[in-house]
């Protein structure tokens, strides 16, 4: 150990951290020069914007369905007008029948665990009962297997300019619990459907891998082509629908006295009753008291629809003010269980808050309606509605719908593919939500300042699994860290301590912008970021998303020169562990004085070890290196040196 001479009587001055630790830090393996090289296309430019030859596809829905209550059923058609606008000849078209999932033999079914979980489905019968299949108006041969079917057609579709128009007539069982995504549940006034999947659906087809076919096992969520929705749901009359998108026949499903509290909601920015509570079981409450009624929605520029229908559904609403000064309306439907201002009748205020923050911040917010659904669902999105838990109450119900809508972002403007990347919507949805939770109603459910050392225990667990992974492969107790948590801890650490807010928020709208429905890569996000923010982060996204990779930096030694404390002192701090950071260090003398060193990441470019000089004055008392708690550094212990004090031992 070396003798660092403070002038103090008899002391033995040493750092605590002087123990010789072998780092296992490699500057080739973090700073490879060629990992963030790709492949640009005509369709996809290096600079991770869409190339000028960027093509996709398109499909329009015409949906009509009919709910039986009594056998819990739906059944209806579809037709779907596909356009290809790739350079490839279609012979065949692949779509998604993910109601299948919902069966004990299905791969999801097959493949969930004896205990059971939230994506799992087991015993219950379900699926698609295929009744026929036209496109062009003929009889086309087509083939099921598991949750997709294939269309094969007489004559390809041609590239660019094809259009093809395939019908289906079809009916499902609903199950009680899909996997977490629909279902229904049963309360004091009437049963609540929250319906999902609940039509066949077109796969992708992309310029990446062509068909997107993976099977949905109940995890990894949608890509879905955007397209023009028109969609009739045709139900008793007691009942009172929310869907996607914007109702077109208001006079006819609502009462007068409704009609016109929704002229109110739409200019008032406190909630309105639209249906109370006690009007849940007036007859009176409903423009007709028996037989049926059609609901008809229409929702434009969107990857997806689906509607909720209840008779005990309470309805209010509130205006949703948007930066060009275009209105939208938040609304909530809830039974009368869930009533009450610690609970759902805040909803409204909720989706209020969460939209306008993120389109001031992010994206203007594009549908018409925003609509909160009690259910069944613990928490689910869709364009322009949301499935939350009955049950939940203050910050959990904030939380949650929060999370929800946050998805109107990810991935419903910007259209990745969450079957492979649920860090591409969950995560950047997380990162999100942490800024929205501190603004809401003046931090009223604001948490305490994060420590970042004692998260790395839980980001940089012994079982973490890479973030680069899809969500099927992913053991399930540990997606909310590797989908949720890690990829949003990351994107806050991007930019709070590597970009700093301005270039970080500028370089993220871009990236919105650029792929606002569209269906970016994992490559066409990092390149976005990397050239609107002028900055090489293929260290950042290889360490933290397709590594598990720990940090872990020290402070090893200090030295005075000439081991005298007035001449200065040189610092040497190490990186143990095979990711890295930015280096912030505090260094406090004796008497008081404070100073910050702020060193770039690249120091550790060149090697695990750097040492830097202070022009100290005075004895150093410490020397603390992330004395802020803002990385996830796994090991505390080694963050700060200070002199240990050693009294001579007394003579005989």
């Amino acid at each position: 150990m070396k003798k660092l001479l403070l002038g103090f009587a008899a002391l033995l001055t040493i750092s605590e951290s002087q123990a010789q630790t072998k780092s296992n830090y490699s500057q080739y393996d973090l700073f490879n020069p060629l990992f963030n090289y790709g492949n640009p296309s005509p369709s996809r430019s290096g600079s991770g914007a869409p190339g000028a030859a960027y093509w996709q596809n398109a499909a329009d829905y015409k949906i009509n369905v009919s709910l039986d209550d009594e056998k819990n059923e739906v059944s209806g058609d579809v037709e779907i007008t596909y356009k290809n606008f790739s350079p490839d000849k279609l012979p065949f078209l692949w779509l998604q029948l993910d109601q299948n999932q919902f069966n004990s033999k299905s791969r999801g079914g097959a493949t969930t665990s004896v205990l059971g979980g939230r994506f799992g489905n087991t015993g219950f019968e379900g699926g698609y009962d295929i009744k026929s299949v036209t496109v062009d108006g003929k009889n086309v041969d087509f083939y099921v297997t598991d949750t997709r079917m294939q269309l094969k057609l007489s004559q390809p579709l041609p590239e660019k300019t094809g259009i093809a128009k395939i019908k289906i007539v079809y009916s499902f069982k609903i199950p009680k619990y899909g996997s977490d995504r629909m279902g229904y549940k049963e309360t004091t006034n009437g049963v609540i459907y929250e319906m999902a999947q609940w039509y066949p659906r077109v796969c992708v087809y992309d310029d990446i891998e062509g068909w997107n076919v993976l099977p949905y096992l109940g995890a990894g969520e949608f890509y879905l082509e955007y397209g023009n929705f028109e969609y009739t749901v045709n139900v008793p009359a007691s009942h009172i629908v929310v869907g996607s998108g914007e109702l077109l026949n208001q006079p006819e499903v609502y009462t007068a006295e409704q009609v016109k509290r929704f002229a109110q909601a739409a200019n008032s920015d406190k909630t309105v009753i639209i249906r109370s509570k006690d009007e849940v079981t007036d007859p009176n409450s409903r423009p007709k008291k028996e037989g049926r009624l059609t609901w008809k929605f229409r929702c434009q520029n969107a990857r997806d629809v689906a509607f909720a229908t209840s008779k005990a559904f309470i309805i209010d609403a509130a205006k949703i003010n948007l930066p060009s000064g275009k209105k939208s309306l938040a609304m909530s439907a809830y039974p009368a269980e869930s009533d009450g201002q610690k609970a759902w009748g805040r909803s409204t205020e909720y989706v209020k808050g969460a939209i306008e923050y993120y389109s001031k911040w992010l994206y203007e917010y594009t549908y018409p309606v925003a609509t909160n659904v009690a259910g069944i669902v613990s928490g689910m999105e869709y364009p322009g509605i949301v499935f939350c838990g009955s049950g939940d109450q203050t910050d959990a119900l904030w939380g949650v719908t929060d999370h929800e809508f946050g998805h109107n972002w990810f991935p419903m403007i910007v259209g990745s593919n969450e079957r492979k990347f649920a860090w591409m919507d969950e995560g950047f949805n997380t990162f999100i939500n942490f800024y929205s939770t501190d603004n809401f109603n003046s931090g009223e459910y604001k948490g305490g300042k994060m420590d970042m050392h004692q998260m790395a225990k839980q980001l940089f667990r012994e079982s973490a699994e890479p973030i680069m992974n899809i969500p099927d492969a992913i053991q399930a107790n540990g997606l909310g860290y590797e989908a949720y948590y890690k990829p949003g801890v990351g994107l806050k650490l991007l930019r709070e301590q590597i970009l700093g807010p301005e270039r970080f928020d500028y370089a993220f709208r871009t990236y919105i912008n650029r792929w606002a429905f569209k269906h970016p890569t994992p490559y066409d996000f990092f390149k976005t970021i990397e050239d609107a923010a002028g900055e090489d982060l293929g260290w950042f996204w290889k360490g933290w998303f397709y590594e598990t990779w720990k940090l872990d930096q020290s402070v090893k030694d200090v030295v005075y020169i000439e081991q005298d404390p007035s001449k200065g002192a040189l610092i040497t701090i190490e990186n143990l562990e095979k990711l890295a950071m930015p280096v912030t260090v505090d260094v406090e003398y004796v008497g008081g004085n404070k100073e910050r060193v702020s060193l770039p990441v690249e120091i550790w470019q060149r090697g695990a070890s750097w040492t830097f000089k202070v022009n100290s004055t005075s004895p150093i008392k410490s020397v603390s290196i992330d004395p802020d708690h803002v990385l996830p550094d796994i090991n505390s212990k080694n963050n700060t040196w200070k002199p240990l004090n050693y009294k001579a031992p007394k003579s005989n």
